[in-house]
């Protein structure tokens, strides 16, 4: 076998280069044994921390601007409580009331002369929310494709709608993005019925312009003429400051490197599962499916229902644990977040995508509203009937208020295969 050079930096990011064995060979060699310590990055924690409650504030925002008055009681904001992925003891008035630099709070009398709390938004909030759909007007073909190429990804290219929801804020499409987007694209999509009676979304043709992995498009201009040619591409790779990679470690990770790569796009139904050539097959999935998110990360339970859809194989996300110089998991909020590294300097994501960049601002004016109420500027008379919010010690505290919602119907968890469909006619 020909030598490989093999480029490791260590706080950055190089290739592992090499050339390409012969198949046969590497479909007899099993999946090799080998297993790499996990280190904390806190750069890229504080990228998963930083951003805590800007996901369910949107959402928030999104459903009270979508109302004809912009303002709804907060026991209509409830049945969406599921898809914000709040703690079971914190109730969802407590929540809102810390961030009124975004929502407003006033009552209303409902049935039975009961005095009930609404919310509305602020002028702030509504400018930017404005703003955020002049965004998504002017990207709209951006974010069609990235759909797309989600659903290429696809065996059947179909996805249910469920499992499309947990990954729609990853992707920047908007809330409403099943009544707002595709009914004007019936040329591209279409709303089918699933063997097990749910409703998925069906990409109608394919386009081979889009079945191009990032991964490949940018190997043009970072890596070899010959191992572009031979179909020998290496993923970047970087470790966190103080990552020791044993000899060991080192070798396999150069060899698995000259691997060939397959693209996420091609069928792949030759390939053993049993095999480094598989793994690297599912690594390239994920990779591509990173890039294909705004912020180049996403909760790790959001891929857990893509095994079948993607055709991989059983305990697929243990390439995230195989791999941790190409993913980062952080256990941030409470929950797992994979995040592709090659896309972060330290705490800089890269590329910004224009949504991305309002994102930012969004999540400066919760900050601004959290600690001005913090030093009491939106005090409230007694008798307002304002719950206190533990949530003093600012963002990124994990303690919340230990009362529980009125309503004990809510669906705490967004668990996507027990969510009930949203109306759709076929």
């Amino acid at each position: 076998m020909a030598q490989c050079l093999v480029i490791v930096k260590v706080g950055g990011f190089g290739f592992l280069r090499g050339c390409l064995k012969e198949f046969n060979h590497q479909q007899t060699r099993g999946l090799v044994n080998v297993k790499l310590k996990w280190v904390k990055d806190r750069a890229l924690d504080f990228v998963v921390a930083s951003e805590r409650d800007l996901k369910a504030a949107s959402i928030l925002v999104s459903v009270i601007s979508s109302s004809p008055q912009c303002c709804l009681p907060v026991y209509r904001l409830t049945c969406h409580r599921g898809q914000l992925g709040l703690p079971h003891d914190l109730k969802l008035a407590t929540f809102i009331r810390r961030y009124p630099s975004v929502f407003v709070e006033s009552y209303d009398f409902w049935g039975g002369g009961a005095r009930v709390p609404c919310f509305g938004l602020t002028p702030e909030a509504l400018q930017l929310h404005q703003e955020e759909l002049n965004v998504l007007e002017q990207n709209r073909m951006d974010f069609i494709n990235r759909l797309r190429k989600l659903l290429m990804l696809t065996q059947a290219w179909t996805l249910p709608l469920q499992t499309l929801d947990q990954l729609k804020w990853d992707l920047g499409l908007p809330y409403d993005y099943v009544h707002s987007v595709i009914p004007y694209h019936r040329d591209l999509f279409s709303f089918v019925h699933l063997p097990d009676d749910r409703v998925g979304l069906k990409l109608l043709s394919w386009d081979k312009d889009l079945a191009v992995s990032q991964l490949q498009r940018n190997s043009a201009r970072q890596q070899k003429e010959e191992d572009v040619r031979s179909g020998c591409l290496a993923f970047p790779v970087g470790f966190t400051r103080g990552f020791g990679l044993k000899r060991k470690c080192m070798e396999w990770l150069k060899e698995w490197q000259t691997l060939p790569y397959t693209s996420p796009y091609s069928d792949a139904s030759h390939l053993d599962p049993r095999t480094d050539v598989s793994e690297k097959r599912i690594v390239g999935v994920f990779h591509e499916l990173l890039h294909l998110t705004i912020n180049k990360k996403t909760e790790r339970k959001n891929v857990s229902n893509l095994r079948k859809p993607l055709a991989l194989p059983q305990k697929f996300t243990k390439v995230f644990e195989r791999h941790p110089g190409i993913f980062y998991i952080s256990n941030k909020c409470a929950t797992q977040t994979v995040i592709l590294r090659e896309a972060y300097d330290r705490q800089k994501l890269l590329e910004k995508h224009p949504t991305v960049e309002l994102r930012e601002n969004f999540a400066k004016l919760l900050r601004k509203g959290f600690l001005d109420r913090s030093k009491g500027l939106y005090k409230k008379n007694k008798g307002d009937g304002i719950d206190v919010d533990p949530y003093a010690d600012g963002i990124g505290n994990n303690q919340f208020s230990s009362e529980e919602e009125s309503d004990n119907n809510l669906f705490y968890e967004y668990d996507s295969d027990e969510q009930h469909e949203p109306r759709i006619h076929l």
